[in-house]
């Protein structure tokens, strides 16, 4: 089965406690906290893998977690910090944002890594809070829970050249004469259900990409056949070779049905180089359509397929090309501009209902990480919030005493200082 998109959910792990702790030992009066720290949480990491080749797996194992850290112990020892997770993904994988559809990541290329979920920060242990003015802290941080969200994953093949074109067109047949690819073929349509991907290796080292897609019927854009699911794998491509069949009856109407039908799928087809190539001419009949239809198109070239007559001349044709479109990428990747830089405020306030809604990360790590069941960790909590600003820009939004604060899953209640 080949599966080529599929939701996903992940959940980094999550951070070990920190330990509060005091140093017991005979002839040491006066030990003070020796609580240690916990373990961050393991990433979770998509990878591109060149060894798979659908996203099937992931069907059925649709929820990852990340490896948890250790909690810290006495005696200043820190817990161990959770294994990244690796999922394995085909090469030419998107990475969309399941809810807004925004595309995070392209892992278009073998090793390629996007971290999908961060693990949680460890807890400091009490040895971390120890000062001058407090020299017995009786508290310690919670683990931070790890991230947490959910993917749509869409497989679009890394090839140079996409074959388009009819069902029973040839491009299985063209694609099994050029490559080493083994496609099923048979005289029915439909034969080719799944995309099929090829190495062309011509003679200097030279070697290209092809992809032959189920055949494209009219109506395919609006989900018409089984081209429209598989058009998305032929975006990447540099190049478009049209295989028409030199015995259709109107090969003219044809070819601009498919141009119709690929525009109408995508607007970046619109501008895509493309070649034509008429196969079949091994008949008779239809040689003599196949030159007359390459003199009103200009550069159309007969072939084929079964015989391999005309193949040479356009592989010769399709390398020159995708040849120069590799240059033309190239020399636009290294004229790439510098990432600008975006201040982002630690936390927003905003009303909601009889109280304000804070959000922001640093303030949610800070209220997930406090035990509200010991007084010197709110207490603490209060004054790393305080030193953050989130007192101030409360009273400068006109916030009353008892009014509710909601910060993640937790309601405090005001009291201005």
């Amino acid at each position: 089965m080949f599966v080529d998109r599929v939701r996903i959910r992940v959940t980094g792990g999550a951070g070990g406690n920190g330990c509060c702790s005091f140093r017991r030992e005979k002839y040491v009066p006066r030990g003070g906290p020796d609580g240690g720290d916990g373990g961050h949480g393991g990433d979770v990491f998509f990878v591109a893998a060149l060894e798979v080749t659908s996203l099937i797996k992931l069907r059925y194992h649709a929820h990852w977690k990340g490896e948890s850290g250790n909690h810290g112990q006495g005696s200043n020892r820190h817990g161990k910090t959770g294994t990244e997770t690796v999922i394995p993904v085909p090469v030419g994988t998107l990475v969309r944002d399941f809810e807004t559809g925004e595309v995070r990541c392209d892992l278009a290329e073998p090793g390629a890594r996007f971290c999908a979920a961060h693990g949680g920060r460890g807890g400091k242990g009490n040895a971390r809070f120890a000062t001058s003015t407090r020299r017995i802290p009786r508290f310690a941080e919670l683990g931070e829970p790890g991230g947490e969200a959910q993917y749509l994953l869409e497989l679009k093949l890394i090839a140079e050249i996409g074959l388009v074109g009819l069902p029973n067109a040839g491009k299985s047949t063209f694609l099994a004469r050029v490559t080493a690819a083994t496609p099923k073929i048979a005289d029915y349509p439909f034969t080719t259900i799944t995309p099929n991907l090829g190495v062309i290796e011509l003679d200097g080292f030279r070697t290209m990409t092809m992809a032959d897609i189920p055949g494209i019927i009219e109506g395919a854009a609006e989900g018409k056949g089984l081209g429209h699911d598989f058009l998305r794998h032929i975006e990447r491509t540099r190049l478009l070779l049209f295989i028409i069949d030199a015995g259709d009856e109107d090969p003219e109407s044809t070819l601009r049905m498919l141009e119709t039908e690929l525009e109408e799928h995508s607007p970046v087809f619109a501008g895509r180089p493309r070649l034509i190539a008429l196969n079949k001419i091994d008949i008779p009949e239809n040689r003599v359509r196949a030159e007359a239809f390459a003199q009103i198109h200009d550069g159309a070239l007969p072939i084929s397929a079964v015989t391999g007559e005309g193949v040479d001349t356009v592989l010769e044709r399709v390398w020159s090309q995708v040849e120069r479109l590799r240059r033309q990428e190239s020399a636009a990747s290294e004229e790439g501009e510098e990432a600008e830089y975006t201040y982002e405020s630690p936390f927003s306030v905003a009303r909601e209902g009889g109280g304000f809604r804070v959000e922001g990360k640093p303030v949610l790590r800070a209220v997930a990480m406090t035990d509200f069941e010991n007084d010197e960790a709110v207490s603490h909590l209060q004054n790393k919030l305080r030193r953050m600003g989130l007192f101030k820009t409360l009273k400068r939004l006109g916030a009353r005493p008892g009014e509710s604060i909601y910060i993640g899953d937790i309601e405090l209640e005001y009291r201005p200082e």
